[in-house]
């Protein structure tokens, strides 16, 4: 689950993070769509690129405190975003959702159960 602390308001229910190398490096890739309550928390990861990827996603940056520090909409297949300083990792979520969940750059998030 990912909510957010400034708000105290629950986000996505369905967060899956990226722990092992193979899940890091694979990411995304593979998948045909990601639904509005599903996203893909990658730590350790201050860049990203969409190459061979079937959608676009939109990306959002974290410190080491959960604060946001990027958001990157409707980012399409074979894209790269360039390391984003200060970011130690992303949460990939589908195209527009950042959006409409009105993230915004400063805010805390909390991964939990």
């Amino acid at each position: 689950m990912l909510r957010s602390e400034t708000r105290q308001q629950q986000l996505i229910s369905d967060l899956k993070v990226a722990t092992s190398e193979w899940a890091r490096g694979k990411g995304l890739l593979g998948k045909k769509s990601l639904g509005r309550d599903e996203a893909l928390m990658i730590p350790r990861c201050n860049s990203v690129h969409t190459f061979f990827m079937k959608f676009s996603i939109d990306c959002v940056f974290l410190d080491k405190d959960m604060r946001i520090k990027a958001i990157y909409s409707r980012v399409k297949p074979y894209k790269i975003i360039w390391p984003i300083w200060g970011a130690r990792s992303v949460i990939e979520f589908a195209e527009g959702r950042a959006l409409d969940l009105n993230l915004q750059v400063g805010e805390q998030l909390h991964v939990g159960t």
